[in-house]
């Protein structure tokens, strides 16, 4: 092994203390998106203990840009921190995870010191489970010097391979006219009528799409009473598929079938974003490949195949502007599905922390990998280019 990932591994075993307490205390104090103050505070107070510039980032109080510069020009690697929790069921995605291995590869690689070439990132990306602060972050700019963006997500099996649908998050609002359901029903306009015929509309829709288009929605309000016709009614969907650019399309598609609904009822239609869209997730195989060298090269080896993603994150529009990799590491077994409160306990036991560490580890050799070869860095580019100009093809 490299005496540079000896270094890593020896230093990240020193410091498997503060690895596992970020774990623990994240995992304990559960905070939604938006308001993980206490986590971000965590995360900010022990990475600034290993000599990095800690940053604010206007408009988004819990996340934060902590970066180490060395002395020679090289790379610029962000590690990616997640530790928003899931509401009621606490980290049942195991993000205090996902947390304690960036901080500790990030720490790791600082602690290069003269022999670290480039700068090391420790990024804080608030609120994955419900508006994506990635996508914010992403149009602020934080990533337009990145070289290569890293972060590893608990899951039920070890694979490195990954990806994830691209989605788009609808809200669709009828405005029709309220009268008595008995005796006037003529004078009204029946906006749940108009939510109904979207949902069928949608129903017949689906047989004409691929089969990686997903569309799946609830009714948020209908109505408050059986003799009164529903004057406001409200839809939420999520529209997903394989590639952005398909999904646009359907989304499209969704809309119309709204428009429809509009026109057949008389209920006057609205509709927005209620939450951020995500992009489909591009994992470069090479960088991945790597990681998956540097797993083997730490004794681990159950490593699936490719892993088709069947839901969404906002790490696909990261991977849109910079290579990188969003491998899954097993705490549980197959059958602990997550965001479940077998896999929140999974988050918070022995066997996650030791796969958080194992993360913090691969993590850390793989930015080593790119740090020092330059031919391995530019086969990451050469392949980010040609990837991320064929989704949008």
């Amino acid at each position: 092994m490299e005496e540079l990932k000896k270094k890593v591994i020896s230093f990240l075993d020193s410091i498997k203390g503060e690895v596992f307490e970020v774990a623990d205390e994240i995992h304990k104090n559960p905070e939604l998106g938006n308001n993980e103050f206490k986590a971000s505070k965590l995360l900010r107070e022990k990475i600034s203990m290993y000599g990095f510039l800690v940053n604010e980032i206007e408009d988004l109080p819990t996340a934060f840009l902590a970066r180490k510069k060395g002395q020679k020009p090289g790379p610029r690697i962000a590690f990616l921190a997640e530790y928003d929790a899931l509401p009621e069921i606490g980290h049942a995605c195991g993000h205090n995870l996902i947390a304690a291995a960036s901080f500790g590869a990030a720490a790791a690689i600082g602690a290069l010191g003269e022999e670290l070439s480039g700068e090391v990132m420790l990024i804080g990306c608030p609120a994955e489970e419900t508006n994506g602060a990635k996508v914010l972050l992403v149009e602020k700019g934080i990533f337009n010097d990145v070289d290569a963006a890293m972060m590893v997500h608990p899951g039920n099996r070890t694979s490195v391979h990954t990806t994830s649908l691209a989605m788009e998050a609808l809200e669709f609002t009828y405005t029709g006219k309220a009268a008595h359901a008995a005796a006037a029903p003529h004078m009204g306009i029946n906006a749940l009528d108009a939510v109904i015929l979207l949902f069928n509309g949608i129903n017949a829709l689906r047989q004409q799409l691929r089969p990686d288009a997903k569309i799946h929605g609830i009714i948020t309000e209908g109505g408050c009473a059986p003799n009164i016709i529903p004057d406001r009614a409200v839809a939420r969907f999520y529209v997903r598929a394989k590639e952005k650019k398909y999904m646009l399309e359907v989304k499209e598609k969704v809309i119309a079938c709204a428009k429809g609904a509009e026109l057949a009822t008389g209920a006057k239609l609205s509709y927005r974003n209620f939450e951020l869209g995500f992009d489909n997730l591009v994992t470069n195989k090479t960088m991945a490949e790597v990681f998956k060298a540097n797993l083997k090269e730490l004794g681990y080896h159950d490593i699936c195949d490719e892993e088709e993603g069947i839901g969404s994150t906002d790490m696909g529009n990261v991977s849109q502007v910079v290579p990188s990799i969003h491998p899954h590491i097993a705490i549980a077994d197959k059958g602990v599905s997550p965001h479940s409160i077998e896999f929140c306990e999974a988050a918070g036991s022995e066997r996650g922390k030791e796969a958080a560490l194992l993360s913090a580890k691969a993590l850390a050799m793989t930015a080593v990998d790119i740090i020092t070869k330059d031919e391995l860095l530019k086969k990451i580019k050469k392949e980010f280019d040609e990837t991320v100009k064929k989704s949008f093809q």
